[in-house]
């Protein structure tokens, strides 16, 4: 098993830190080996694509690039604050994510 990161695919985040500080957006992809998630909407840069079937113009396209987790905060569904995560079983022995902050569970 990898290392478990405390943000999934589909998490709305806080970015705390970097040039987005105090931005929300929705994560589109975890770099697990990187450390790194990429997030909708946040760290855009301008990329030069050559010409090819799907843009024949070429030129430059914006993208998203990849944030370091650590600068990235889960928002508390309860709250709407950046909350940290911490682990627990719940009813069914099954380990889920929690708040911090409000002790909800994170689906």
């Amino acid at each position: 098993m990898g290392k478990k990161l405390h943000i999934k695919k589909g998490d709305l985040v806080f970015v705390n830190a970097g040039d987005n500080k105090g931005q929300q957006g929705r994560v589109l992809e975890v770099l697990i080996k990187k450390d790194r998630a990429i997030v909708e909407g946040i760290n855009m840069v301008s990329k030069s694509t050559k010409p090819n079937a799907k843009s024949p113009q070429g030129g430059i396209v914006k993208r998203e690039a990849p944030v370091h987790i650590s600068n990235l905060n889960l928002i508390d569904p309860a709250s709407g604050k950046a909350t940290r995560i911490g682990r627990k079983l719940n009813s069914e022995n099954k380990l889920v994510r929690y708040s911090k902050k409000s002790g909800e569970e994170i689906k």
